[in-house]
């Protein structure tokens, strides 16, 4: 039995009923009592995004809890991932009145709200919505340190051993009678954040807000201690709550989940050597059913797998009616994740603790607040789209006949969902060097997968180096052509049909278009690129032992065959392919 709970009396249903119709008569009076003058439900806005910090108030979002304890904590943290997305963003304007439950609404499963910890009649049992006081709380406080004016406040019946309602900083909140209201003679912002083990609220505005003095608190009773445990672990097993806790929150710990998109080999082999028991995978479709090697990824044994496959579908259908290159392609693109990202984020369970993320999902999951209250690692696939950008900005200064490096550029608001994203991320993994090498020490490398080598041809005639992109200037292509008309006698095959329209740096060049099996017969491998995140065919050549001359933004691993060169420059690539060649043009002379 629980050490408090012979100082208890045991609940029983008529209270419970009687609380329940209390409340609905409480309910009734405040409806009746406010139509026509309930106040305002207020918007989003971003004018004061960069005002004055007024405020800032932190709480703990978990603590050490024994299994029985977790599902409903869980619970509360999930309902609050839920109320930050209502509430974040909120601008108030001038004398105008922030109400915590007409902001808000009311909470129920149809919403998403699940059961958490609730403070009700001397107990801490299961509710839907519960645990929402603890941002109630938050806000009050952030709200006095702000010098705002508190409109109505009530403290809790009850403390719990440890919580702000022993320095009378609590405000507890009950659809919809039991309220919080406050407001500013100036216009103000509420910003809600959750980080990994923290709420997190802040108030901007502009200074000049009026002190006020709270109003008097609001009591049910005289405040009484109780125990810090909830419905599960107080010891009053014959409580008729009791029964119905236990089966509808089983004891648990949490478990992790892995919201992945295209395959990476490096990726999979990481994934399934940090899976656990009891974690679950999330990709966009079964890859070996739908035939589709790119999402073939490999759980391992008794490891639960969804899919997200209408959204993935729909992605597919729409790639497929796409320019191969263009702004619009990119967009579309980006919409396909987005839809992904928002599927994975309703299939997440409250009681995941730890998140395993794709990076071109990540923006999308923290803008939707999925990644709230969890720590996360992070799949690093390609640069940060703020850094891609500024690369391609670079490429396209030497290259201003370009018409392809300036498709992709994303909407400032997705730019900063991903710095705030990758900033709060635990772990930033890759195999690539040159992204590693951008993070530091944040970075967590992981060999690349080498291919199976191919056998070699011997070719005829002049050497044959061999491009493995298409003609675009973000892949280097301009400074290759520029290297290649400097007097190197090659024959040049290259990939893919996108190219530079009019601005074609091949013109004129000996090439012709390839495929992959030329690179068995190729003296080199040529890949000299502002951006590349997945050097597979150069992978593939260096397993082979065939040269590779690219740049060191390709990421490749050490090798006697690669030949790096730091940045794209037609000069320094037309010296080394000179040099990596001599010793062909020499046996061909001979």
């Amino acid at each position: 039995m629980h050490p408090h709970s012979s100082e208890r009396e045991m609940p029983h249903r008529w209270q419970a009923i009687a609380f329940y119709g209390k409340t609905r008569l409480f309910q009734l009076r405040r409806t009746v009592a406010e139509i026509g003058k309930r106040p305002l439900e207020h918007g989003k806005a971003r004018a004061l995004i960069d005002a004055p910090l007024m405020a800032e108030k932190r709480a703990r979002l978990w603590r050490e809890l024994r299994p029985e304890e977790f599902p409903l904590t869980a619970g509360k943290v999930e309902n609050l991932r839920i109320a930050a997305r209502a509430f974040h963003g909120l601008e108030i304007p001038p004398g105008e009145i922030m109400s915590f439950w007409r902001q808000l609404g009311r909470t129920t499963r149809r919403k998403g709200f699940l059961s958490g910890r609730e403070l009700r009649e001397g107990c801490i049992v299961p509710a839907i919505g519960g645990g929402l006081c603890q941002l109630s709380g938050l806000l009050y406080q952030a709200a006095l340190a702000a010098g705002l004016e508190i409109i109505e406040r009530h403290g809790h019946s009850r403390v719990v051993p440890g919580s702000q309602a022993e320095q009378d900083l609590d405000a507890t909140i009950f659809w919809n009678y039991v309220d919080l209201r406050f407001r500013s003679h100036l216009p103000w912002r509420i910003e809600i954040e959750l980080t990994t083990d923290e709420l997190v609220v802040r108030l901007r505005g502009i200074s000049g807000s009026r002190q006020q003095d709270p109003p008097a608190p609001l009591r049910l009773s005289p405040p009484r201690s109780l125990p810090s445990g909830d419905c599960l672990t107080c010891g009053m097993i014959e409580c008729f709550r009791h029964p119905s806790a236990v089966k509808e929150n089983a004891p648990a710990l949490g478990h992790s989940a892995f919201l992945l998109d295209a395959r990476w080999p490096e990726f999979d082999r990481w994934c399934a050597e940090h899976s656990r028991p009891g974690d679950r995978w999330f990709t966009p479709m079964d890859g070996n059913r739908w035939k589709k090697p790119n999402y073939q990824w490999t759980a391992p044994v008794g490891i639960a797998v969804r899919h997200a496959t209408l959204a993935a579908l729909r992605r597919s259908w729409n790639q497929r009616r796409l320019p191969a290159q263009g702004a619009l392609r990119q967009q579309v693109l980006i919409e396909g994740e987005k839809e992904i990202a928002r599927t994975y984020a309703r299939m997440l369970h409250p009681q995941c603790r730890h998140v395993v993320v794709s990076q071109n999902l990540l923006p999308h999951l923290w803008r939707l607040g999925a990644l709230g209250g969890r720590s996360f690692d992070v799949l690093m696939e390609r640069w940060p789209m703020e850094e891609m950008q500024r690369r391609l900005d670079q490429a396209r200064a030497a290259h201003p006949q370009s018409t392809t490096l300036g498709d992709f550029r994303a909407e400032e608001e997705l730019l900063q969902a991903e710095r705030e994203a990758l900033a709060a991320a635990a772990r930033l993994i890759t195999p690539h060097l040159a992204l590693a090498a951008y993070f530091g020490p944040r970075a967590w490398i992981i060999p690349w997968e080498m291919p199976v080598p191919m056998p070699l041809l011997t070719s005829q005639g002049k050497p044959l180096l061999f491009f493995p992109a298409s003609r675009l200037g973000r892949k280097g292509a301009f400074e290759l052509a520029d290297a290649m008309k400097s007097g190197i006698s090659a024959e040049l095959h290259y990939l893919g049909a996108a190219d530079e329209g009019i601005a074609d740096p091949f013109v004129g060049l000996n090439c012709s278009r390839g495929v992959k099996s030329d690179l068995a017969s190729a003296s080199a491998l040529i890949l000299p690129a502002w951006i590349e995140h997945q050097p597979r065919l150069a992978l593939l050549a260096l397993a082979s032992g065939i040269p590779v001359i690219a740049t060191e933004a390709c990421g490749l691993p050490p090798h006697e065959k690669l030949y790096q060169i730091a940045a794209p420059d037609a000069v320094a690539l037309a010296e080394v392919i000179s040099s990596v060649l001599r010793p062909t043009l020499s046996t061909c002379v001979a």
